[in-house]
């Protein structure tokens, strides 16, 4: 059996970390499946999705790491190509990649006691984000 849903976050951009954990979990208890797979995929070439622990220290240390690694005032060849300067965004995203897989067991996701699921929107300002839930199982 197969359920999707897609969950729209508003964003601030510029790496801003979004918990989506309880939103997904909640289209897979709405799933009504008991064992599966959970993907989420963030939509578009400059976000991304991961697990962290949200908690605003490393939600912190996460935006200042991606910041120091792929600095917004970078210069890229995507940025001269294109005049929208978010060439560090497509590669923040890249690195990080667009989607994750959680395990569905017993109806709930197999998350660890500090692990939430997240957004991470890099792009070079405010936006809704569209992140596609996809529960795959029985």
């Amino acid at each position: 059996m197969i359920h999707a849903e897609t969950i729209t976050i508003p964003s601030r951009g510029f790496s801003h970390v979004h918990d989506v954990t309880p939103q997904v979990r909640r289209i897979a208890r709405a799933s009504g499946m008991a064992e599966g797979l959970v993907n989420v995929f963030m939509v578009g070439s400059t976000g991304s999705v991961t697990t962290i622990e949200f908690e605003p220290a490393l939600v912190a240390d996460m935006e200042e790491a991606l910041e120091k690694l792929w600095p917004r005032d970078m210069p890229t060849r995507h940025g001269d190509t294109w005049g929208d300067d978010n060439g560090f965004s497509h590669l923040r995203a890249s690195f990080l990649g667009p989607n994750i897989t959680v395990p569905l067991h017993r109806g709930d996701l197999v998350l660890g006691t500090w692990q939430q699921i997240v957004a991470i929107d890099h792009d070079n300002g405010p936006r809704d984000r569209q992140i596609f839930v996809q529960v795959v199982g029985e």
